[in-house]
């Protein structure tokens, strides 16, 4: 396979991996619009930057180096999940990898392929669906840890497994806290309202009333 062959076979390789990541792995699950576009720019970028770099016989180190500090200064700009930090740098393994062209030439759409898999299966909504995390303000300060967990456990009716304390302000009686917690599965015995078919009442006849008879006089 001559070069140009198998740098448009990388690049489809590419394009074809970064669109299954964003559109089949990230959008169906995280449904976040403006995040495909970062995707999709970032690893064209970083791809094309790679591709330029891997070229140059001067400083291609550094240049890779500084594209990667301004890749970090890009996240800490905006609020992320820690999901989608992980699909952010999956993208731009992509675009490094592809840039690279390793040999032999089936290694970039192998390691591509490897990148995508294991983001569906780590992020696969099946894998601890149960298990939550979110920050919790409680109107008191409550310092006893057993209490603090019997209460988070009472509000969220939830299994809590591990509760961190943020803040506890005793001026305000407040307190802050980041919990995770397991979500309790339904009882088995229970029978869903849905599930009950309506029951036909039928009305009720209206008693018929003899007409009064006048007395007479």
């Amino acid at each position: 396979m001559s070069t140009a062959s198998a740098t448009i076979l990388i690049l489809g390789c590419d394009l074809l991996a970064i669109t299954l990541l964003a559109y089949g792995v990230y959008f169906r699950r995280h449904r976040r619009r403006d995040m495909l576009i970062a995707y999709l720019s970032l690893n064209v970028g970083v791809l094309a930057v790679t591709m330029v770099l891997a070229q140059a016989s001067v400083a291609a180190g550094l240049g890779l180096g500084l594209f990667g500090v301004l890749s970090i200064i890009r996240l800490r700009s905006s609020q992320l999940t820690q999901e989608e930090v992980a699909y952010y740098f999956a993208a731009l393994a992509l675009g490094l990898v592809a840039g690279l062209m390793p040999s032999p030439r089936w290694v970039a759409p192998l390691v591509s392929g490897l990148v995508v898999l294991v983001m569906y299966i780590a992020d696969h909504p099946r894998l601890y669906a149960n298990n939550r995390q979110q920050q919790v303000v409680l109107d008191a300060a409550i310092c006893d840890e057993n209490e603090l967990r019997h209460r988070l456990e009472c509000l969220l009716g939830a299994d809590v497994q591990r509760v961190i304390v943020c803040e506890t302000d005793l001026v305000r009686d407040v307190t802050v806290v980041d919990v995770r917690y397991r979500v309790r599965p339904a009882p088995t015995g229970t029978v869903k309202r849905d599930a009950v078919p309506d029951q036909v009442i039928e009305p009720v006849p209206t008693p018929v009333r003899a007409p009064a008879v006048a007395a007479a006089p």
